[in-house]
């Protein structure tokens, strides 16, 4: 790409090379595009040696660095980094400094000022400790399947139902208590039994697209049958589902579950226990929900709730830009773009 100050794209170079190719004499060009004639020799001297592939950009960086930091030195850095987690330091109750002192607590150790320590560990992509894995040290692959339909990740989010006229947090303790009593006759321990709901949602791995339900459990006929459902709702924006990755939730362990799942010709897969960072995508996408629809404002009812459901998930797809993507919506990742939603 080139510079903010580039005279000439790629397209305009081409135009340069043509005029000079049709006998114009160079300096003319050069002053007409507004660039030095030294310049305009140059592209014109690499379209001669190497075509157009001689009209792109080149990268600055040099073929050799004499003053880098041995690799061995730099080794050290990422073994102290990964091994020991020297991050930021702490002095009271605040953080003191910039990201910057994690460096500076490793460049003592090694003798080495700590901008070179920072420009190492943002090098080998260890820059932050939000990279690593806390237990193991490893670096934290990303990773995203090249087409819809590859995996979609499947979840399901609990919530605490909201009594009738809105809890304590709307309208204080002592009326969300009479509105408990008045919301529902299930008692226990002469308390009353609001409940839950289920938050069914899969999401699909390359493009973010999501389908997702508020249902009132989760047991294996429920998780079955909200599959069903999904899997249709792909199938309309034309993806294709091949594989499908659980948590290890009863309802997902099921075999009917799964034979759900294979009767569409899907592949189950379950994550490794207590690794929620496997399904990290549906897990992203229930902290979105929770900040943006569940506790994005005081409702009053559990119905008032689910009615703002349905609108937030449908700008969630189609209006919502995703940061994981680019800035792009979801639905604009797959065959069926905004623009042809109504």
């Amino acid at each position: 790409m080139s510079h903010r100050n580039a005279r000439l794209t790629v397209h305009g170079r081409r135009i340069l090379v043509e005029r000079v190719l049709a006998g114009r004499p160079v300096a003319h060009v050069a002053a007409e595009m507004g660039i030095s004639r030294p310049t305009a020799h140059k592209w014109v001297r690499r379209w001669r040696a190497e075509g157009d592939a001689g009209l792109l950009d080149r990268s600055s960086r040099p073929h050799t660095t004499p003053h880098r930091t041995p690799a061995v030195v730099e080794g050290e850095v990422c073994r102290l980094r990964t091994a020991r987690k020297l991050g930021p330091a702490r002095i009271g109750p605040a953080r003191i400094g910039p990201a910057r002192i994690g460096p500076a607590r490793i460049g003592p150790v090694l003798g080495l000022p700590a901008s070179t320590v920072h420009r190492i560990l943002v090098r080998h992509g260890l820059n932050r400790l939000a990279f690593l894995d806390r237990p193991t040290g490893r670096v934290i692959r990303r990773y995203e399947h090249a087409r819809p339909g590859e995996l979609v990740h499947v979840d399901i989010k609990k919530l605490g139902n909201v009594p009738d006229g809105g809890g304590w947090r709307v309208v204080g303790r002592a009326a969300g208590e009479a509105n408990r009593q008045a919301t529902t006759d299930s008692r226990k321990s002469s308390k009353p039994v609001i409940g839950y709901s289920y938050v069914h949602s899969a999401v699909d791995d390359h493009s973010r697209l999501a389908y997702s339900e508020v249902l009132p459990d989760e047991r294996q006929h429920t998780a079955a049958g909200f599959w069903q459902r999904a899997n249709a709702f792909f199938a309309a924006h034309g993806i294709t589902v091949q594989r499908v990755l659980t948590d290890n939730d009863s309802c997902c362990k099921a075999r009917l579950f799964t034979r759900t799942l294979a009767a569409d010709g899907i592949t189950h897969k379950k994550i490794r226990p207590y690794r929620p960072q496997t399904n990290g995508k549906v897990e992203r996408f229930n902290r979105t929900l929770l900040d943006e629809w569940a506790y994005q404002r005081p409702y009053t009812s559990d119905h008032e709730r689910r009615e703002a459901f349905t609108d937030w998930i449908d700008w969630y797809n189609y209006h919502r830009p995703h940061t994981g993507i680019s800035g792009h919506t979801p639905a604009s990742c797959v065959n069926n773009l905004p623009e042809q939603h109504t």
